[in-house]
């Protein structure tokens, strides 16, 4: 059994906003596989099925980002799922808009939700599979940019971005973060910001 988690904020306030990529990406693969995402009783809505014959749950966090972990560390818990088998897509200020990157272990990188999933699974052993949303070109705070919906012109091309995500996630899934990491990191999809974009 594996876990793969997309992080985001609850409610049709944050539903089109840079910091919910990974929910977009989860919902994405739920339908992609015709998973249907349920409420339960870890505070998060899941979707369980089998991906590539890969028996899977889909974990959409309902805690807001801060506070993603503990959902996740009782979903892994209750299903004896490993930290080392625990998928986290999130966004990532720090990758060019376009990008994604897939990594094994490491650090939060000032990421809050990514923290908060270290400090309830006591480490940082889980894979991260990064959406990179970039950063404010008018000097927007962190905060407000990652709540803020994404531009016009990257409307065009975040749908491009997220199915790249889903395909990513597969493949993780399938072959393992090495073979995602080479078929699918830092490989930029096309974007030139308009003028006035954020």
């Amino acid at each position: 059994m594996r876990l793969v988690a997309g992080l985001g904020n609850p409610g049709d306030k944050y539903e089109n906003t840079r910091h919910n990529v990974g929910f977009m990406a989860a919902d994405e693969l739920a339908a992609d596989f015709r998973l249907s995402f349920q409420n339960s009783r870890w505070d998060a809505q899941i979707a369980r099925g089998e991906i590539e014959g890969i028996k899977v749950i889909l974990a959409k966090p309902m805690s807001f980002m801060n506070l993603s972990g503990m959902p996740l560390y009782r979903i892994a818990d209750f299903y004896k799922i490993k930290s080392g088998d625990v998928i986290v897509i999130h966004d990532d200020i720090d990758l060019a808009f376009g990008t994604i990157k897939i990594k094994e272990k490491g650090g939060h990188g000032g990421h809050k939700g990514v923290k908060s999933i270290m400090e309830s699974f006591g480490g940082g052993e889980f894979i991260r599979l990064r959406i990179g949303v970039g950063r404010s070109a008018t000097g927007l705070s962190v905060a407000n940019y990652v709540l803020d919906n994404f531009s016009t012109d990257e409307r065009a091309v975040i749908q491009k971005v997220i199915m790249r995500a889903k395909d990513a996630a597969v493949t993780v899934l399938c072959k393992g973060a090495k073979s995602g990491m080479n078929e699918f990191n830092n490989k930029l999809i096309p974007y030139q910001r308009e003028n006035g974009g954020n």
